[in-house]
């Protein structure tokens, strides 16, 4: 085995968490530059920036959700592939030790967290043989959960919300790829890229449709005809306003790869593979030999980065609310959908696991007045003390079947997440005096350092992403975006966005 592989493959993982490549770099600089000043949208964009900018100067994971690790394998005839299966392996279990990678792999069955990222299926392995007898090349992508919850497929022909009838041809194909991304409003941490896959089955459509997010997003299809449609995609859709984090604006989406693929007559399939403005994915070409890196593929190591801002990210205007838990009704009913609040005192910890316990069994800490926040942490242990390394926000749809109750129950305050929340939540917010505050995500860096520590920690039995951590927080800044008079930035974006996007019919 060549004896720099596992070095080589390490630092390939390290880099895609840690690195932004330089054509989302530049794109997410762009749709900066279009968002006005002091709107919801500019706010959230120089967050992300600065995270951006936090991340790799710190080595540290750009988003706490570090996905499903994919790697895309070449190598020459007679390498064995059962040896390079074995080493990446190795190198996924030892960044996820380092902290480069959250825990992520969980028996679908039983929940437990292997806690190495390995099990049956993790991490993603394809290969393929190239006649290239001296190279290997190793491409990876780190796609986290909120946006690959997100990804769609649709079968033609087809009645879609706002759009109507999609149709077996290219304009029917458009109309999907709309629905995909006005569907995944900010749930999909937008503004987004799409991988978009035509044809195929419906495994090798989604196969497809991942793989075009290999492509980077300054080039063009080879394909007129697909590349028209990429191209007007693209002149469209952000006429949708749906905006950086579903928070509405003038960008929601920063690329659109489209592949085709033979199909059977009876089968039309279009698969969309929605990504985050978080868009990992690097690869190295290595010396077959050696396994040293020879050639990094999507960044320059020799050209040095071009930070994302050039000031302290986030500032503040005087109009932010500070908040002190434990949050008492009056305080949350004062707020309204558009405040910006500053949090500060205990803060919980609240993903999947712990939403399923807490409808069944009491909580381990008293809840009365808290803030409840879905995330899943990357988390260090140093002796007996724990530090947070990562901490953005998760996706809170997921928690939809369980919040209402356990607001109601326990007497929680403040929800925190990303992407919004339905009706039962909106009507417990209302009836009980609590407030639903967006944090943006993907910004695992920024958030991490408004955490001062770590008090304690309830149900490790869940695994470190889904335990509640006790945290001890500092000007955790939100945006209040559905509050306790039964008002929701997302139900309205929702709609005004529909409308928007009849108009692409």
């Amino acid at each position: 085995m060549p004896p720099a592989l596992f070095d080589s493959v390490l630092d390939l993982i390290v880099r895609t968490s840690t690195d932004l490549p330089p054509d989302v770099r530049a794109a997410m600089r762009e749709a900066g530059s279009k968002e006005a000043p002091g709107t919801r949208s500019a706010q959230a964009l120089t967050i992300i920036a600065q995270n951006i900018d936090l991340a790799a100067n710190g080595e540290g994971a750009i988003c706490q959700d570090t996905g499903m690790p994919t790697f895309e394998i070449k190598t020459p005839v007679g390498v064995s592939q059962i040896a390079i299966k074995k080493v990446i392996r190795d190198a996924v279990a030892e960044a996820t030790r380092r902290g480069k990678l959250r825990p992520n792999s969980v028996d679908s069955i039983t929940g437990e967290n292997s806690g190495d990222n390995l099990g049956p299926g993790t991490p993603i392995l394809h290969f393929a043989q190239w006649d290239r007898d001296d190279e290997i090349e190793i491409r990876l992508i780190l796609k986290g959960g909120g946006c690959e919850n997100m990804n769609a497929q649709y079968s033609l022909p087809t009645e879609l919300a706002h759009l109507g009838r999609a149709d077996r041809t290219l304009e029917g194909v458009r109309k999907c790829i709309l629905h995909a991304i006005w569907q995944a409003q900010g749930k999909g941490c937008a503004p987004g890229a799409v991988g978009v896959a035509i044809g195929g089955d419906r495994t090798s459509g989604y196969t497809e449709a991942k793989q075009q997010l290999f492509r980077t997003l300054d080039d063009v299809n080879p394909d007129e005809r697909l590349a028209a449609l990429e191209a007007e995609v693209m002149r469209t859709v952000n006429t949708l306003g749906v905006g950086t984090m579903g928070f509405g604006g003038a960008v929601s989406l920063i690329g659109c790869k489209v592949g085709a693929l033979n199909r059977l007559p009876a089968s039309f399939f279009v698969s969309v593979a929605y990504d985050c403005w978080a868009f990992r994915r690097l690869g190295i070409i290595l010396d077959a030999s050696s396994g040293a890196i020879t050639k990094w593929l999507y960044r320059d190591p020799t050209s040095p980065i071009i930070p994302m801002i050039d000031q302290a990210g986030f500032q503040r205007t005087g109009r932010e609310v500070a908040l002190t838990t434990p949050l008492d009704e009056a305080a949350i009913r004062s707020l309204k959908v558009g405040d910006v609040v500053l949090v500060s005192g205990r803060m919980f910890t609240g993903r999947d696991a712990v939403h399923a316990h807490l409808v069944k069994h009491d909580p381990p800490v008293d809840l009365r007045g808290a803030a409840l926040y879905h995330c899943g942490p990357v988390v260090r242990k140093d002796g007996d003390t724990w530090s947070v390394t990562a901490a953005g926000p998760t996706t809170s749809i997921r928690e939809e079947p369980y919040q209402a109750d356990i607001i109601r129950r326990y007497g929680v305050r403040a929800v925190i997440g990303k992407g919004g929340m339905g009706a039962r939540t909106l009507a417990a917010l209302e009836e009980l005096g609590a407030v639903y505050l967006n944090a943006v995500g993907g910004a695992a860096q920024f958030y991490a350092r408004a955490i001062e520590g770590v008090d304690g920690v309830s149900l490790m039995e869940f695994g470190t992403p889904e335990a509640m951590w006790h945290l001890r927080v500092k000007d955790f800044p939100a945006i209040v975006t559905m509050d306790a008079h039964g008002n929701s930035l997302h139900k309205d974006l929702e709609q005004s966005s529909g409308a928007e996007l009849a108009k692409l019919a």
